[in-house]
């Protein structure tokens, strides 16, 4: 088993993307390190990074996982072709993917209490 790995992009890697991208890159990983796990904005950098480094399709036995979440997550967020905005384009629409499954009726009332209004 390898120490550093989880099952989904763990938050206490988002500090670790700080550097790795221009300035508006470090800006919005600043604003979103500051904030609490249940935010919106947190969840939507998870999704974006759960997307972006197949979390999906990893596994115990993989060479992802062997490096663990945040190298992966940081090899990722390097490895991205497209521009900055481009990046902070597609966390937009997943934290936009984040904001309209919150306001769904699907999400478990347990759930819906663990998550942080964005407006704090």
């Amino acid at each position: 088993m390898y120490p550093d790995s989880e099952i989904l992009f763990p938050s206490r890697c988002i500090p670790q993307l700080r550097n790795l991208r221009g300035e508006e890159w470090a800006k919005l990983i600043d604003h979103i390190a500051s904030l609490p796990d249940g935010h919106e904005d947190v969840l939507g950098l998870s999704r974006l990074m759960i997307e972006l480094g197949s979390c999906l399709t990893c596994d115990l036995d993989s060479y992802r996982a062997s490096l663990g979440c945040c190298t992966c997550a940081c090899r990722s967020i390097s490895g991205f072709k497209g521009s900055d905005e481009e990046l902070i384009e597609q966390f937009e629409q997943a934290r936009d993917e984040v904001r309209e499954y919150i306001e769904s009726d699907d999400i478990p009332v347990p759930i819906k209490a663990m998550l942080v209004n964005s407006s704090q």
